[in-house]
């Protein structure tokens, strides 16, 4: 991965020294603030001549490059848009729009302000996070397999001039390369990120923060009685992996808040085979767990005072002589029958079991599983909110807060009585598709509500959500790490 993994914050004055670039947020208003009216003195009035010619409207995210020679020698205007309508999202915006500018730029270092925190009601470390995390996730580019660099700009240091606070500093910089190992994770090509790989990443989170980590392969989840996550996997030579991670930052006596991912690899689809078209995006299939994974990499960063379980079911989907085929019958962990009417609908049988164990055997607080589970999330909400669906109102509350805090917003399905009784098989207890043609997503959490017991629960469905091929300003286009913030801010909500 590469990224910004340099922040600092700068002592004394902003022009006790020389800098190559220096980005500002500017409201629609253009009235500046007295940093950035110091900053427009000591550049001989550039800014000013810039908004006398209107060559800058300050609409959000919009920017203008202006050449100075004052202590910077560009100055980067951002817009942060009505000055009235800003907030911590566009704060975060802000930050993104700021680095991935730089880098076409080609500035691998600049310095900047966290601007209009005046205008927000929340704390200074509150704003400054946010910006951080718009810096850091704006400059996110995935490399890893492109031999020839040279042409590709990745910001390498910011210096914060003004406003900065450091412990918000250093809470953004964590959660922020936290969402930042989600992304990596999802862009693997699925030959790389295997189960496999995931579990050793797992490891990897338990070994730096004194976590407890549990793999367990396929002979092992098998004789457990995970009936359902087995059947999933059966098609595949690649192995499949169970996996675990234990965190107790909270007093021995308090009950785990726990963290349930879909770790599907590839999909194919199995003997339900997908048209080929696009198939290869069925590698981005892992990205409920790629999330759960960035949130105990960041709980751990954080050092939260709370108890935490993560799990994961990775297997791929795949054809094969020893697949799954429609009509099967098999029973999950909790002993409950499932008739496997589609093998393309796989997510939520292996959820099944990782939901019924966790909820069985950590009797947690409250339980929320991420999974990019169906498209017809993608139908009702586009790319621009994940849905989400539970037993637990002020679970479901609390997740809707979380989403607008950190712009990665959430939109309530019902889970009605007459759509729980779509998933009812004729001759099994549940079957895992539901009515044809009709309240698709829906399905999905109705027939994951039969596996979580008495459990507080949200399921949290990021198919829509966890990728896309469109830039946004601190979102580039690909894998997104959807779930991370989302949750530490659940965690900092249901105290």
């Amino acid at each position: 991965m590469a990224f910004l993994n340099d922040v600092s914050i700068q002592s004394g004055k902003w022009d006790s020294e020389s800098h190559e670039l220096l980005v500002l947020g500017v409201f629609e208003d253009k009235k500046l603030t007295d940093f950035q009216m110091s900053v427009d003195e000591s550049s001989g009035g550039v800014i000013a001549r810039a908004f006398d010619s209107d060559d800058f409207d300050g609409k959000s995210n919009n920017t203008l490059a202006l050449y100075s020679e004052g202590p910077s020698r560009r100055i980067l205007l951002t817009g942060l848009g009505k000055r009235k309508e800003f907030s911590l999202d566009k704060l975060r915006q802000a930050g993104g729009t700021a680095s991935s500018s730089a880098a076409g730029m080609k500035a691998k270092i600049f310095s900047a302000e966290v601007p209009g925190i005046e205008d927000l009601d929340v704390s200074g470390p509150a704003a400054s996070g946010a910006f951080v995390e718009g810096l850091i996730l704006g400059s996110y580019k995935f490399l890893d397999y492109k031999s020839d660099r040279e042409d590709e700009t990745v910001v390498e240091k910011v210096t914060l001039v003004n406003g900065a606070v450091r412990s918000g500093v250093e809470k953004g910089q964590s959660i922020a390369e936290a969402v930042c190992l989600s992304r990596d994770l999802a862009a693997h090509p699925s030959n790389v990120a295997t189960p496999t790989r995931l579990a050793k990443e797992a490891q990897k989170i338990a070994d730096e923060f004194g976590m407890k980590c549990t793999v367990w392969g396929r002979s092992e989840f098998t004789k457990m009685g995970m009936g359902a996550f087995a059947s999933v996997a059966k098609g595949t030579d690649e192995p499949p992996k169970f996996i675990l991670l234990e965190y107790n930052g909270g007093p021995k006596n308090q009950r785990p808040v726990a963290f349930v991912g879909k770790g599907i690899t590839f999909d194919t689809g199995g003997i339900s085979i997908k048209p080929s078209k696009s198939m290869d995006e069925m590698k981005f299939d892992m990205c409920g767990a790629a999330a759960v994974l960035g949130v105990m990499r960041a709980i751990g960063k954080l050092d939260l005072k709370k108890n935490v379980v993560m799990a994961i079911a990775a297997t791929e989907n795949m054809p094969g002589g020893h697949a799954t085929k429609p009509g099967d019958i098999v029973k999950a962990y909790n002993g409950k029958t499932i008739e496997i009417l589609n093998t393309d609908a796989e997510g939520r049988l292996v959820l099944a079991d990782a939901l019924a164990y966790v909820s069985e055997t950590y009797n947690p607080r409250y339980m929320v599983n991420f999974a990019t589970l169906t498209g017809a999330v993608v139908v009702a909400l586009g790319h621009n909110a994940s849905g989400i669906m539970g037993n637990n109102e002020r679970l479901i509350s609390r997740l809707k807060e979380a989403g607008e805090a950190t712009g990665e917003r959430v939109w309530e399905f019902p889970l009605w009585d007459v759509y729980c009784e779509d998933v009812k098989s004729k001759i099994a207890d549940v079957k895992n598709i539901g009515a044809p043609m009709q309240s698709g997503s829906i399905a999905g959490g109705a027939f994951l509500k039969e596996f979580v017991g008495d459990t507080p629960w949200a399921h949290v469905d990021i198919a829509g959500t966890a990728w896309w091929d469109k830039t946004r300003p601190y979102i580039p286009g690909g894998p997104s790490g959807v779930g991370v913030r989302l949750s530490l801010e659940l965690l900092n909500l249901m105290r």
